[in-house]
Order: C-alpha cells, then structure tokens, then sequence
C-alpha cells in the first residue's frame, strides 16, 4: 500500500501517537502529597495562566497542545507576554478561562465538563482550595490536583516542580535538560559570592510593583525577591520588617534605613490599574518609558535623601521572573548590579536569549530592566 506524502506523514503521526500509552505514574507533589494520575496526561488545567511559562519549556512546539482550561490572568498581568504566544499559537484564544480559587470563582461544573486529566495548582493557592474543600470535590469526579511552585520558594522548588510536571507530561528528559541549565546559571552566581572572604553586601530596597497602588512600600521579606537579593550578594532590607513572603514596609522605614541600591519590579498592567505609575517592563516594552516612569517613583517622600537615589543605583526589573521558572536570569541580572566588579564577564541578557533559543518557542524581545543613569550598565 502507498501514500501521498503529506497523507503518510498524517497516518504516521497518527500512529505513534496511538502507541502513547498512558499509566499510573504516582508524584509526590511540593505540597508533600502523594497523586496518582494516568500519565502522560492529554488534557490539563492550569490553576494560573501564568503556568504557561512552564508549559513552553517542556512542551515547547505548542505550549499549549495539552491545556484545556486554564485561569483568566495571563493576558491581564502579562499582556506583552501574552502577545507574542498569541501571534505564534492563535488557538491559544479559544482556551476555556475561569476564575481563580482564591477568590472563589473557580467553577466545578465548568472543570469537569474538560475532562481534565489533571489541575496542576500553585501551591500558594492550597489553603483556599483546602477551606473550600475543591480537593475532596474534584476527587469524587475524578480530577486530581497536583501542586508546584515557582513563586514562595523557588530556588528550593523550581527544579522539583519542573520534575514533577515532566512526569506528568512524559518529558522527564526535557525536564532534566533544564534542571541541569538553571541549576548551571545559578552557580554562576552563587559560586562566585561563596568564594569571597570579605563580601560587603550592599542593602538592597525591593520595592514590589512599585506604582501598582499609591501605597508605599510592599516588599519582600527572606522568599522570592528578597532571596534572590541575598543569592546575588545583596542584603534584603525587607527581611528585617516582614516575616513572610510577602509584606509592606512603611515610608519612614525606608528612609531610616538608607538602602545602597533600590530595585522596583514592574509590569504593564493597564489592565488592573489603566495609566498607573507602575513600571513597565516585559518584552518588547518601551525601555526609556519605563526609565521615566522609574525616576518618578523616586520622587515619592519615601526616597528622600535616600542614598541609593543620590548615587543613581536604582532599578527596574519584570515582575513575572518571580512566578516562572526563569528566576535564575533576575539572580544574574541583580549580581551584576550588586557586584559589577565581580561580574564583569555575567551577561544577562545572553543568558535570557539563550533560555529562549534552547527552551522556548517564542524569539526573544529585550525590555525586562531598566536602570536610571549612573547605574552600572554590564
């Protein structure tokens, strides 16, 4: 028997994917859970639109080839992000959206007509699945829950959740592959301070979405931003102030604590707070916009006469490196701010192109930081 062409290249891909058997592949999950699910799973929910800077890594010819459903956030706290999938992957558009556990606007009925093979969830959202009790009512039809982090502890569960969701997906290769390359940039970083024996760590401000609210400051305490400060060889001021993740630190505090350098996360998020002082930052954003916006959040009484605005050591950087698999990149660039006299030869930016061309489908767009005049440049 013969084929045309393009009719045996169909029958073939047809084929193998029928081969694909699917069996009970047990994880255990960040949250300590152990999950039994058929694996490799077809059809997933995403707890967070976000999650698709997963999905790009392992499943890198179509993010989205698996996904089924997933939370309506990814186009309103990403939009630049979300542009340039959806030029590339236009069925993404089609996707079911719902709305998210925390606010209790996740919708059963709606999850289990997708015939879900899995909810992958992150774990910052278990207690509100737990008080609502999604977990026991997902589990009568059939749908299991498996959470992750990139965001509360990511340098302890980057490499873990992205070994979990290979083995949900089959790609425990493609998995391993970037496990070895983020823990490879990393050390990079981390080496090089480990070696100095007379290390000044300069204090470092994060002020997080910086202009998102009229409200300052919110922070980071030891998790997230302020971890990757003291990885790159900073001090995070907010630890001393905010005993979690995530907290806020009053005006006065910054003043009186005079920080060496000052680092603002931003995004484009005219679609939560339209024409906000917020930052923007992400690909393919308007860089001298965003210095603009910068040197105007220092104007704010809680930067008066504080050291690091005097000295031009101020920064802008993408919010979403601090919910995505890609911290390793805001450790390099924060190191090189922190300690350019140590890392002359660390670029960045190489390494964030180098993450697109060997992991993501999608070109890289410089934009993700800015900094104001007299900041070191490398």
């Amino acid at each position: 028997m013969t084929f045309q062409p393009f009719l045996g290249a169909c029958a073939l891909s047809l084929f193998a994917a029928s081969l694909v058997q699917a069996d009970p592949v047990t994880v255990t999950d960040i949250a300590g859970r152990e999950v039994t699910v058929d694996a490799p799973v077809e059809r997933v929910i995403l707890g967070e639109g976000r999650q698709v800077f997963f999905t790009a890594v392992l499943d890198t010819e179509n993010p989205f080839q698996r996904v089924v459903g997933w939370r309506d956030d990814f186009q309103e706290a990403s939009p630049e992000t979300y542009d340039i999938y959806a030029r590339k992957f236009p069925q993404m558009a089609d996707i079911p959206t719902f709305g998210g556990f925390k606010d209790g606007s996740f919708d059963i009925e709606q999850a289990v007509s997708l015939n879900p093979d899995v909810l992958i969830m992150n774990l910052e959202s278990k207690a509100a699945t737990d008080e609502a009790g999604y977990e026991e009512k997902l589990a009568k039809v059939g749908i299991p829950i498996v959470y992750v982090d990139f965001r509360e502890k990511p340098f302890e569960h980057t490499a873990q959740s992205m070994e979990i969701i290979g083995q949900l997906f089959g790609k425990e290769e493609k998995a391993a592959e970037f496990e070895q390359f983020y823990e490879e940039q990393i050390a990079r970083v981390t080496d090089v301070i480990a070696a100095q024996t007379d290390l000044q760590r300069p204090l470092v401000f994060v002020e997080r979405a910086g202009g998102y609210t009229e409200d300052c400051c919110m922070s980071f305490g030891n998790g997230n931003f302020g971890r990757f400060v003291e990885l790159a060889g900073g001090t995070n001021m907010g630890s001393e102030f905010i005993p979690g993740t995530f907290g806020t630190v009053n005006a006065e505090q910054v003043i009186a604590s005079d920080p060496d350098q000052i680092v603002v996360t931003g995004g484009n998020w005219d679609a939560y707070v339209p024409g906000g002082a917020w930052i923007g930052m992400g690909p393919g954003s308007d860089v001298d916009e965003a210095k603009r916006k910068l040197a105007a959040l220092m104007d704010r009484p809680a930067y008066t006469g504080v050291k690091a605005v005097k000295n031009g050591q101020v920064h802008g950087i993408w919010h979403q490196f601090y919910n995505s698999p890609y911290s390793f990149v805001a450790v390099q660039r924060l190191a090189t701010w922190l300690h350019p006299e140590l890392f002359a030869d660390l670029d960045p930016e190489a390494t964030l192109k180098e993450l697109h061309e060997r992991f993501l489908p999608v070109d890289y767009s410089p934009g993700y930081w800015v900094s104001l005049d007299g900041a070191p440049t490398n």
